[in-house]
């Protein structure tokens, strides 16, 4: 006794779509609506947009970004260009037009996201619905011709009465975790059969999933903000800014080293106030931030500070802090820190050292240099080195290098998007999970009278499913041997010799005619 199994590649030539899956959604409407739908529904738009936002990822990754906060202020910003001005020459200020610096900021940005959105979340809403169906409502009649042209087909003979072959093929598949749903006919008794019918929401769910990561980058790029170049000097304080109501102030600051003369440690002692209030208090570490109302505080750098007194002529101390050396030059020579004056529109002073490990012959110990630039001038006003403790006056101003102060560089950020991209990443795993180890398998089914007992047919759909044809084979097999088969039946592939797809079962002779 034999059984036959034939499969085909896919494209049968049954016509139309068995599920609807493949096919459109009627949307009501005018033309334009339609067309909008159509537009956002479509896999070339979806794909297109995310080249889109990867292309514009990358354009932010290779670009200098403006750091957080300063293209509001036009003064800082077309310093920072002038800055930037000997790596991009020309193209300095056309991709600053572009707002090709702040990227992640810019409307390319949030229009390709908010485009990208709607198409993902178009495409969900076009499939979910017949999923459901598909799940809850599955087609469960096939017509005749289906059991002829499906892609995975059998038919086999078994001697036993229609009724008693149907008990026998639910048993069967229900043995193998197949749901089934019965439909009677008057060409014989139907069967569906499907396994994992959740499986192809997964689609849905790594859908959405991107939705909700896209939400999380937008809401960090429209109403967060990082600043990683967060500067205190010990025994000074900052302003957090950007509507936060947060200063903070650094009380101490502590550095250990190797053997090798590498940092081990560095870490903060920092104060948090809110409205003037102290509302927290912490030794910030690397990997030990501190955190409040969603801002975090992260250990980054550290540096020499001058502190710096600048009078007028009446005596009036118009500034006095620590100017943190944040910069370099470009040759690495010297360290640079820069202030504003208050009350002096455009007066910028910067403040001058050797850097550590060089040494300076204009510069020596105990002392500093100072350029003083005004806005609108090419040439700096004056250019002088000043001695620790001893004022001096430059252009009308007195300026008085107290002391060093060690400064701690911090990264600020408020990340409002980050629980958002977290929940997005473990539903796309999901998703993706659900979707590849998971498919929806189905079978359809029809047992039928026939001389000598009954004819049952087998076929399903499962074209991109190669995993599926073994268990397929299988389930055959299985019925076929529940019912005590006498005989197969072949359905021909048009224009494929029987003999080249014969399955046999165990114990039957191998040849070419299979009786």
């Amino acid at each position: 006794m034999s059984q036959i199994v034939r499969t085909r590649p896919a494209g049968s030539p049954t016509g139309g779509s068995l599920d609807g899956l493949d096919s459109g959604v009627s949307v009501s409407g005018t033309a334009l609506l339609n067309r909008l739908w159509r537009f956002f529904i479509s896999m070339r738009t979806g794909l297109v947009l995310i080249l889109a936002l990867g292309l514009m990822s990358l354009v932010g990754t290779l670009l200098e970004q403006t750091p957080a906060g300063m293209s509001t202020d036009p003064a800082t910003y077309a310093s920072w260009l002038a800055s930037v001005h000997p790596k991009y020459g020309g193209w300095t200020p056309v991709l600053s037009a572009l707002g090709l610096f702040a990227v992640f900021t810019s409307i390319w940005f949030k229009a390709i996201t908010v485009l990208l959105t709607t198409s993902v979340l178009a495409c969900s809403v076009n499939r979910a619905p017949r999923l459901w169906k598909l799940a809850f409502h599955p087609r469960t009649r096939m017509g005749e011709t289906f059991f002829t042209h499906a892609p995975l087909r059998a038919a086999v003979l078994v001697p036993t009465e229609p009724d008693a072959a149907s008990d026998n093929v639910r048993a069967v598949l229900r043995s193998h975790r197949f749901r089934t749903v019965t439909d009677p006919g008057e060409e014989g008794m139907n069967l569906y059969a499907d396994r994992f019918r959740w499986g192809p929401f997964g689609t849905v769910i790594a859908h959405l999933s991107f939705v909700v990561i896209l939400l999380g980058f937008f809401l960090s790029a429209t109403t967060g903000f990082k600043n990683p170049q967060f500067t205190i000097a010990v025994g000074s304080t900052a302003q957090v800014g950007h509507g936060t109501g947060l200063s903070v102030q650094a009380t101490s600051f502590s550095d250990t080293y190797y053997l090798d003369g590498s940092p081990k440690d560095y870490s903060s002692g920092l104060v948090l106030y809110k409205n003037g209030v102290p509302v927290q208090t912490q030794t910030v570490r690397v990997n030990h931030p501190m955190r409040f109302d969603g801002v975090s505080f992260y250990q980054s750098y550290f540096g020499v500070a001058a502190a710096m007194q600048v009078k007028d002529s009446a005596g009036k101390t118009l500034y006095s802090d620590a100017v943190p050396m944040t910069f370099t030059s470009n040759d690495g020579k010297h360290a640079i820190g820069q202030f504003a004056v208050p009350g002096k529109t455009g007066l910028s002073v910067y403040v001058i050292n050797a850097a550590s490990g060089q040494v300076d012959p204009n510069i020596k110990a105990g002392q500093m240099e100072l350029e003083i630039d005004q806005a609108g001038q090419s040439a700096p006003v004056a250019t002088e080195v000043v001695n620790q403790g001893t004022s001096t006056t430059i252009a009308g101003l007195s300026y008085t290098f107290q002391r060093t102060r060690p400064f701690t560089g911090l990264i600020v950020a408020h990340d409002p998007g980050a629980n958002f991209v977290w929940v997005g990443s473990a539903l796309l795993v999901i998703g993706l999970f659900l979707v590849f180890f998971f498919p929806h398998r189905r079978i359809w089914v029809r047992v039928r009278k026939a001389s000598g007992g009954s004819e049952i047919l087998f076929a399903s759909t499962m074209r991109r499913d190669t995993a599926f044809e073994p268990q397929f084979h299988q389930l055959v097999t299985d019925i076929q041997l529940a019912g005590t088969p006498s005989s197969t039946t072949d359905i021909p592939l048009a224009g494929t010799p029987p003999s080249t797809t014969d399955i046999q079962l165990a114990g039957t002779p191998s040849s070419t005619t299979q009786k």
